[in-house]
C-alpha cells in the first residue's frame, strides 16, 4: 500500500523527519555522521515521492513566492560563491530541508503535525533528563560525543573547552552556575526544543487532545527543562511568546472594529514602552540573563561577520548554511573559547554575509509574510458557512507562536536558516498561504488519546 493512503506509514515518515530536523544533534553524536547522512537522504527520496504523487493537491503557484526567490537566490550563489564545492553542500542541505517541508505542509494537517511534535519533543525531553542524570549519578564526569563534531581534533588542547562536550555533568549544579545540555550537547538548542514543547502541550491540554493530566505533567518537564537549561535568549522567547498569547486572547475578545482598534493601540503603546524599558535598562536586564557585556562572546563573532560582509554586501559570499570548518574563511573566521564556532549567531548577519542584503530583504518578506498571516489565523473565526463563524480553538496559535519563538532566537542564534528553524518557517510560510487560498486548509484539532 502507498504510504500516501496508509496513515500509520505517513505519520512515521513524519515522526522521523521530525527527529532528524530537532534531534539532529543527538542522531550524529550518536550514530555518525554517515548513519545521519543515510536517514535523512531517505527523509529526502520520500518526501520528494509525496509531492510527486500529491502534484495534484499543490502547485507552484500555490508556494509564497519569497521562499522560491530565496531558493532560487541561493542556488544561484554558486556563480559567485568564493566557497563553490561548500556552497553545493549547503543547498544540498537547504533543499532537502525545503522540499521536506513543502511535503509536510501539503501532507498533514495542523493536527497531525502538532501531535508528531509532541511526541518527538517528549521523547527529546525524557531521554536528555534521563541523561544527565545517568551521567552526575553513574558517571559522576563530564562526556565528549561518541562522534566528533566536523574540524573538531581534541588532540590540539591542553585542556578540552566546555563547550565541546556532550554532557558537562552539571544536572546538580543547575541553580549555581551549571546548566544542562541533554541529548543535544547544547543547552540553547534543548532550551529551544523545551519551549517548543511548552507550546505544543499547551495547546493539546487546552484543547482537549490529550488527556489534562498528561498535558500537566509534559508543561512541567518542559519547564524544568527551561529552568535547567538557563538560557538567556529562551527566557526572552518565553516572555514574548507569553506576552504574544495574551495579545491574541485580548484581540479575539474584541468583537467590534473600534474594540480591536482600541486594543491594538494598548498593545503597540505597551510594545514601545517596552523597548523603551529594555534600552534604558538593558544592563540590568542582561545581569538577570546571566549574560555579560558581550552577550557570551557573540559580539566578537559579530564585528568578525560584519567585517566580511561588508566587503561583498549586495549579494554576499555565497551560501553555505551551516559554516564548513575547513573551508577558508570559516576555518579561522569565529572561536569561543578556543572553540570554532560553526555560525554567526544571529540569522540576519548570516543572511548578510552569505546573501548580501538582498537575501536579506527576501528571507525577510518571506518571514514577515509568514508573520502576517499567522497572525490572521490566529485572531480571525474561521468562516465555514455563510454568516457562520467557527469558534476559536488554541489549535490556531501553533503556526503564529512558534514563528515567534523562531524569530526571537533569530537575533542570537542562526537555526532559523538550518534544520528544524528552516523546516517550521517554511511549513508555517506554506500552509497559512494555503489556507488563506482555501478555508479548508484550516483544521480544526483532533481528538487523540495518549
Amino acid at each position: 500500500m502507498r504510504i500516501v493512503d496508509n496513515p500509520g506509514a505517513r505519520f512515521a515518515y513524519l515522526l522521523v523527519a521530525l527527529t532528524c530536523l530537532l534531534a539532529g544533534d543527538a542522531l550524529r553524536f550518536t550514530f555518525g555522521w554517515w548513519a545521519f547522512g543515510i536517514l535523512s537522504g531517505t527523509v529526502v527520496a520520500v518526501s520528494v515521492w509525496l509531492l510527486i504523487v500529491q502534484r495534484a493537491r499543490w502547485r507552484l503557484s500555490s508556494l509564497p513566492y519569497p521562499f522560491i526567490a530565496f531558493l532560487l537566490l541561493a542556488t544561484a550563489s554558486i556563480a559567485w560563491s568564493a566557497y563553490r564545492p561548500e556552497t553545493a553542500l549547503g543547498l544540498m542541505t537547504t533543499w532537502w530541508i525545503a522540499s521536506t517541508a513543502v511535503a509536510a505542509a501539503v501532507t498533514f494537517s495542523w493536527a497531525e503535525i502538532v501531535r508528531a511534535m509532541s511526541i518527538v519533543v517528549r521523547v527529546i525531553l525524557g531521554l536528555s533528563l534521563a541523561f544527565e542524570l545517568f551521567v552526575s549519578l553513574v558517571l559522576r564526569h563530564p562526556i565528549l560525543p561518541f562522534n566528533t563534531q566536523p574540524g573538531v581534533d581534541y588532540s590540539q588542547y591542553k585542556k578540552i573547552p566546555l563547550l565541546l562536550y556532550w554532557s558537562r555533568d552539571q544536572l546538580f549544579d543547575v541553580f549555581h552556575e551549571g546548566r544542562i545540555q541533554g541529548i543535544l550537547g547544547n543547552a540553547n538548542n534543548l532550551g529551544v526544543i523545551a519551549l517548543i514543547g511548552l507550546v505544543v502541550f499547551a495547546i493539546q491540554t487546552a484543547d482537549r487532545s490529550i488527556r489534562r493530566r498528561w498535558g500537566v505533567l509534559w508543561i512541567a518537564v518542559a519547564l524544568a527543562t527551561l529552568v535547567f537549561t538557563r538560557s538567556g535568549t529562551i527566557t526572552v522567547a518565553l516572555v514574548v511568546v507569553c506576552f504574544v498569547t495574551l495579545a491574541v486572547l485580548l484581540v479575539r475578545r474584541a468583537q467590534t472594529p473600534r474594540a480591536r482598534a482600541l486594543t491594538y493601540g494598548g498593545l503597540l503603546a505597551t510594545v514601545a514602552i517596552g523597548a523603551v524599558a529594555a534600552t534604558a535598562w538593558h544592563g540590568a536586564i542582561l545581569q538577570v540573563l546571566g549574560k555579560s557585556a558581550d552577550l557570551t562572546g557573540r559580539v566578537g563573532i559579530w564585528q568578525s561577520v560584519i567585517g566580511l560582509a561588508q566587503q561583498h554586501p549586495v549579494f554576499g559570499w555565497g551560501w553555505v548554511s551551516f559554516w564548513m570548518p575547513w573551508a577558508a574563511p570559516f576555518d579561522n573566521l569565529a572561536f569561543r573559547n578556543g572553540v570554532r564556532q560553526l555560525q554567526a549567531h544571529d540569522a540576519w548577519l548570516d543572511l548578510w554575509f552569505q546573501l548580501g542584503i538582498v537575501g536579506v530583504v527576501v528571507f525577510a518578506l518571506l518571514a514577515l509574510t509568514a508573520l502576517g498571516r499567522s497572525w490572521a489565523l490566529a485572531v480571525d473565526r474561521r468562516q465555514t458557512q455563510r454568516d457562520h463563524a467557527e469558534r476559536y480553538d488554541a489549535l490556531s496559535l501553533f503556526p503564529l507562536l512558534m514563528l515567534v519563538l523562531l524569530l526571537v532566537q533569530s537575533v542570537a542564534e542562526s537555526r532559523l536558516l538550518v534544520e528544524y528553524g528552516l523546516f517550521l518557517l517554511v511549513v508555517i510560510a506554506v500552509k497559512t498561504k494555503r489556507s488563506a487560498q482555501s478555508p479548508d486548509e484550516a483544521e480544526v484539532p483532533a481528538r487523540a488519546a495518549i
